[in-house]
This record gives C-alpha cells, sequence and structure tokens, in this order.
C-alpha cells in the first residue's frame, strides 16, 4: 500500500508496521475536531418515542464525561470490548498512541459534515446532497443544559 486515509487505530496499526504518517487530517479542522459518528435515529421513531431518544442522549452524554475523566479505564474497557467482541484486543504499541487521537464530544459538529459533503461534492464523490434538517439537536440541547453544558449548534442544517 501507498498509501491510506484511514481513522484510529487503524492509523496507529499502519505505523507500528513501519508506515509513516503524511498527514493528519485532523491538522485541516479548526480544533483539530471533524465529524466522523453521530448519534442518529429516524424522524418517524423521534416522534414516536422522544423519551427514549432523551435517555439514550443522557447515556451518552454521562459516557462521554465519564471517558474524559477515566482515560487509562476507558482505554483498557474499550480494547476489553474489543476482545471480547473480535477475539483479539490492539496491542499497547497500537492502542497507546492511537487513544490521544481518538476525540469523543457531545457536539455533532455539524459544520464539519457541511464542509466534508462540500469537498465530496467537489471530488466528485456524490452529488450536492440536501442537508437541510439533518440535525434536530432539541434533546441533546435540552439534556446539555440540564447537565450544566453548553449548548451546541446545527450550523443552519437543523430540523425546519
Amino acid at each position: 500500500i501507498d498509501g491510506a486515509w484511514v481513522p484510529e487505530p487503524t492509523a496507529s496499526k499502519l505505523v507500528s508496521d513501519g508506515g509513516s504518517v503524511l498527514l493528519d487530517e485532523g491538522s485541516l479542522w479548526p480544533g483539530n475536531k471533524f465529524v466522523i459518528t453521530n448519534v442518529i435515529v429516524s424522524q418517524k421513531f423521534l416522534k414516536e418515542h422522544p423519551d427514549v431518544v432523551e435517555a439514550v442522549l443522557r447515556g451518552t452524554v454521562k459516557t462521554n464525561e465519564w471517558i474524559h475523566a477515566n482515560q487509562d479505564k476507558a482505554k483498557a474497557s474499550a480494547n476489553a470490548r474489543l476482545l471480547a467482541d473480535t477475539g483479539k484486543g490492539l496491542d499497547p504499541k497500537v492502542i497507546d498512541p492511537a487513544w490521544p487521537s481518538i476525540s469523543v464530544t457531545d457536539d455533532p459538529l455539524a459544520a464539519t459534515l457541511k464542509t466534508q459533503s462540500e469537498w465530496a461534492v467537489k471530488a466528485k464523490l456524490l452529488e450536492k446532497p440536501d442537508l437541510a434538517g439533518i440535525y434536530d439537536l432539541t434533546l441533546l440541547n435540552k439534556v446539555l443544559k440540564a447537565a450544566g453544558k453548553p449548548e451546541v449548534s446545527d450550523a443552519g442544517l437543523g430540523a425546519k
């Protein structure tokens, strides 16, 4: 392989096998943060079960808080889960350098989704998507406010 664009821990695995980092994508983004994963739910489910969605979001916010407060335990727990699910955990020479590059946040970083879609269109990977209404952060912001945390922005991509 001459080159790869991969997330952690795959990037650290390639480096541990002798590869080199040519560019850390985080350096291209404000605050080194960009969206990789969002919690999603269908509009139908959200409308029919807002209590369930709110409970999941409360659990996610509490889990993210625990991860930030317990980095070593969180890393060990993630690796133990990987071992239980796949039969193989990550070697310390992979997980130790990868872990600091993995950032969990309550913020969906909506502006970066918009930018990523623009880049994908420019690269002709997809046609211009209609992202209007892709985010409804009402319940997330309710949970964040109740936890004494700042609300997050939908970057103009919120439900109308």
